[in-house]
């Protein structure tokens, strides 16, 4: 997981869920607040693979069109194998299977 710039931040767009979940946010100024917010949605979560941060000019975000999310799954050769539409209402786990068992060679 690659986190990137706050989908939800309490002083852009904040979502009531987030408000309900005691997970508000404001924008994170610095890489260290990025930080913070990275690991507070991680435990928060509960997300159990590797998580790391984008850096603060948004290099990975805006190279992968990844806000507000997406899912990429890459294969043994580095390529990307699936791409995702934009979540969490794109995300399609019958095509991300598929791809799966195509990179996997097997079913």
């Amino acid at each position: 997981m690659v986190y990137i710039t706050e989908a939800h931040p309490s002083d852009v767009w904040q979502m009531q869920g987030n408000v309900k979940e005691k997970v508000v946010f404001a924008s994170p100024k610095n890489e260290e607040e990025r930080a913070f917010v990275a690991g507070a949605c991680v435990r928060k979560l509960g997300i159990k693979f590797p998580a790391v941060l984008d850096e603060f000019g948004n290099s990975t975000e805006q190279a992968y069109t990844g806000w507000p999310d997406r899912i990429y799954l890459v294969d043994q050769s580095g390529r990307v194998a699936y791409k995702s539409k934009p979540g969490p209402f794109g995300f399609d786990a019958d095509q991300l299977s598929t791809a799966l068992v195509k990179i996997a060679g097997h079913s």
